[in-house]
């Protein structure tokens, strides 16, 4: 996507560094325009080389490609982040005093702003006449959020979190993506059955696969219940903000059974990533087990629901339910009969096999997968970052349930 970011002359300028990295990142074509006091805050060089491409705040450069026309035109969306209160009022007038106001006027994408200010300048009756102003022409308002101000002040006026601001943005031109309309249920991370209040039986799934393809859903316009069990610091990512995406928190197999259930109740698809503990302590101990107390010779087990089957047996009349196995095969030939098997045990119309072992699949970013279909038949197969197999893994899911016109 061409994404024009716009900055402006506010402290908040350095966060919009994070801003365009986390969409540069994401695949983006990301073009800066900052204003002349924006530059004051942060300099061209590092907009240049944060976002790949070159950076200019004047109106009188590449005059033979009408750069001030050309990148609104160009642009899929328009972000300004911060954008200052004097920024908001020439907005409202129509101003084009600059490059990125000459491009705001140039463009029909749409606009994202996140304001920035102190508190007297976000309340002041001017401003708040600007801001509905731009509402009633369909531009797009992110926060700004209630916290520190520079100079020691507090409250309404700090610019909303870069992560945020890119989840609400591409929300915005998600909506309608090839999965707007469809209700997506997605569960993640691994579950954690306890043995006494301190220990667990765990696994090592960080739960960034199930964030991916919660945030792939949601980034291509379904709206999202995902359920995470436990997972690693920070694998949630932009999932965690997405207007789009409700989260739901468990920790065992039984909470996450009883969630799935209640979040598949009216879901369209189903996609089991999470790592469940296939057994949980017969009798968990009221207080810390202890060497004082002598030798643990045993741990009694018992086998907890099949949750993924259960789903299946409840699904409702056209949902989708796609299941994800991780496996320790001997080789690929190996790993595709493993999903063949599971496949027909569990019923599901997609089953996503992925190979696992002490450097592959659990605690990296990267995945390798192999997608069965009902015939047994492989249906896809990516490899890439987590976010490139998710977006696999849907275009397979859409496969089956038909492509919208």
């Amino acid at each position: 996507m061409f994404i024009v970011v716009g900055v402006t002359g506010g402290i908040a300028a350095y966060k919009t560094v994070q801003l365009v990295r986390f969409l540069v990142t994401d695949g983006h074509d990301v073009h800066v325009i900052p204003t002349a006091d924006a530059v004051r805050f942060v300099g061209i060089t590092t907009w240049e080389a944060i976002s790949r491409n070159p950076v200019t705040t004047s109106v009188h450069e590449d005059v033979a490609e009408v750069r001030h026309v050309a990148l609104g035109r160009r642009a899929d969306l328009v972000i300004v982040a911060p954008a200052t209160a004097h920024t908001l009022a020439s907005m409202a007038a129509g101003l084009a005093g600059d490059l990125l106001g000459t491009t705001l006027l140039a463009t029909s994408a749409p606009v994202v702003v996140a304001p920035a200010m102190h508190t007297e300048m976000w309340q002041h009756p001017a401003t708040t006449a600007n801001v509905e102003t731009l509402r009633r022409r369909g531009v797009h308002i992110v926060g700004p959020a209630d916290g520190p101000l520079t100079g020691g002040d507090s409250g309404p006026g700090r610019m909303t979190e870069p992560e945020q601001i890119a989840a609400a943005a591409l929300a915005v031109v998600s909506a309608g993506g090839d999965l707007a309309g469809v209700r997506v249920a997605v569960s993640t991370g691994g579950t954690r059955e306890p043995i006494d209040p301190v220990r667990y039986i765990g696994n090592r799934s960080s739960g960034r696969q199930g964030a991916e393809m919660a945030l792939a859903a949601a980034d291509r316009g379904a709206s999202v219940r995902l359920i995470a069990a436990h997972v690693d610091e920070g694998a949630l990512g932009a999932a965690s903000v997405h207007p789009r995406i409700e989260i739901t928190r468990v920790g065992t197999a039984s909470e996450l059974a009883a969630a799935m259930r209640e979040a598949a109740a009216d879901a369209d698809a189903v996609v089991m990533v999470a790592a469940v503990a296939d057994y949980r302590v017969a009798e968990v101990a009221d207080r810390k087990l202890s060497k004082e107390d002598g030798p643990l010779q045993t741990l009694a087990l018992v086998q907890n629901d099949d949750i993924l089957a259960g789903l299946v047996a409840g699904r409702s009349p056209g949902q989708t339910v796609v299941g994800f196995a991780a496996e320790t095969p001997a080789d690929d030939a190996d790993l595709l009969e493993r999903g063949r098997r599971k496949r027909r045990r569990k019923g599901v119309d997609l089953l996503v096999v992925n190979e696992v072992g002490w450097s592959a699949g659990f605690e990296s970013t990267d995945n390798r997968i192999i997608v069965v279909g009902d015939d047994d038949q492989v249906v896809a197969e990516a490899s890439g970052t987590k976010r490139e197999v998710a977006d696999a893994v849907w275009d397979a899911v859409l496969a089956v349930r038909g492509a919208p016109d």
